[in-house]
């Protein structure tokens, strides 16, 4: 567990940070080193969420080159959207659901409980696969336990943050945090498609079996601690005491800056999540390559996006100014291999993609931890990952379906031409003169 330094004290769910100069070089010689390195808590948390969003993506990427690959023969690409597409829609449905055992019961034992079970279902699979191939219906069931799993694990380690860091540590936090998805990709991409080639879905069920409850383990360990809320003092007025979360439609309908963001960013993901459909049938129809070639390229776009988790804060330029230019480049980088089809043109542009969509992600998840209010935050993230994966499925099954009728190549140039109107739409966007710049984080840490 963090301990919080002695000048810092929390008054209504807000860190007011009262410095002595003591103080002051304490906090100093404190940040000396990472934040991983002197929080266990966080860190042990951190290393759950490496490990549950690696097994889920290994899985995934695993089992769409299985399906390309090994199990069907005929509309390969509509096969393989209609699995990426399972594993989005929880995400997207569930999002009321979320958002009430967020906010509802202990984090710790969400997190745990969502991990645990996402265990069970893998080793369930791998016990099923053992004697020879699983049916593919069982396989898509599968996919959607381990996504129903991450629906709830994800959004709660977000809300998560400010229990186990301080609140100078918050953007800190939300880099590494936004860094697991990278190091999950990479992992994902450098395991999946080559177990599978190995040792079939029975191994690679096992293997995101052992990673889910190494997890579920990891976060029982953890200690999360309990924001303090000062009490009212005599004579105050009730209606000054914190309000309760507002119902999820209200959330967004109060934040306009924010779901003005949301919505470019939702229509951005009908070009750029299409890339793990694309990524299959480029590497069998174009590269005319194996597993070995899937896994160069899923780990190129993780390794982009882990650089650009890292150093997204340091994009200079306003939130949406940054982000415009980030989706530009990343159009740029999308388009390419359909002009150029060379194995090293492919995974540059891949790994450029991916630090464009590490860089957005932590400026703007950063933003949204300081303008949404502490109590909206369990449904705000909730619905923000519906919203943003409400995208998902459509562009699973368009871009599938797609494949079954289009050269991968021509995906390719209509995944970047598709990007540039939702990179023009964010540019034009301006920040409300109320709204808190978020800060930037301090010596540069991550």
């Amino acid at each position: 567990m963090s301990t919080a330094s002695p000048e810092t004290k929390s008054v209504t769910g807000t860190a007011v940070e009262t410095r002595t100069e003591t103080g002051a070089e304490t906090a100093v010689g404190r940040r000396r080193a990472p934040l991983v390195l002197r929080n266990r808590a966080f860190a042990a948390v951190w290393l759950g969420q490496i490990l549950t969003q690696a097994a889920v993506r290994m899985f995934q990427v695993g089992v769409a080159w299985w399906i390309v690959a090994y199990a069907v023969h005929d509309a390969r690409g509509l096969a393989s959207g209609l699995f990426m597409a399972a594993c989005t829609l929880p995400a997207v449905a569930l999002a009321p659901v979320v958002a009430a055992a967020v906010g509802r019961f202990p984090h710790r034992c969400v997190l745990r409980t969502a991990a645990a079970l996402a265990g069970c279902a893998s080793g369930a699979l791998a016990l099923w696969a053992y004697d020879g191939g699983p049916p593919l219906a069982t396989v898509y069931a599968a996919g959607l336990a381990l996504a129903t799993c991450q629906a709830f694990f994800d959004p709660c380690l977000t809300t998560s943050v400010p229990e186990l860091v301080d609140d100078a540590d918050i953007e800190t936090a939300t880099g590494f945090e936004l860094s697991t998805q990278s190091l999950a990709g990479l992992a994902g991409a450098l395991l999946g498609a080559l177990t599978v080639d190995r040792a079939g879905v029975a191994g690679l069920a096992a293997g995101c079996a052992v990673a889910y409850l190494g997890a579920a383990l990891l976060v029982a360990g953890a200690r999360f601690r309990t924001a303090v809320t000062a009490a009212p003092g005599p004579g105050a007025d009730a209606s000054a005491a914190p309000a309760g979360p507002r119902p999820l439609r209200r959330i967004l309908g109060e934040l306009p800056y924010v779901r003005r963001i949301l919505v470019c960013f939702t229509a951005a993901n009908l070009f750029t999540t299409a890339v793990f459909v694309v990524i299959p049938l480029y590497t069998r129809s174009v590269l005319a390559g194996g597993g070995a070639t899937v896994a160069l390229l899923e780990a190129s776009l993780g390794t982009g996006a882990l650089l650009g988790a890292f150093t997204g804060a340091r994009v200079p330029g306003r939130p949406t100014t940054a982000g415009a230019c980030c989706l530009g480049l990343m159009a740029l980088a999308l388009a390419l291999p359909g002009l150029l089809p060379h194995r090293p043109v492919v995974a540059g542009c891949l790994a450029a993609a991916g630090w464009c969509a590490g860089a957005v992600s932590v400026r703007f998840v950063a933003l949204f931890q300081r303008l949404v209010p502490t109590a909206d935050k369990p449904g705000f993230f909730a619905v923000m990952q519906a919203v943003l994966g409400a995208s998902l499925p459509v562009a699973s099954l368009a871009f599938g379906f797609a494949g079954d009728f289009l050269s991968p190549r021509t995906l390719c140039l209509v995944q970047g031409v598709g990007l540039v109107p939702a990179a023009c739409a964010l540019a034009l966007l301006k920040s409300p003169a109320a709204a808190p710049a978020p800060s930037e984080p301090a010596g540069g840490e991550r």
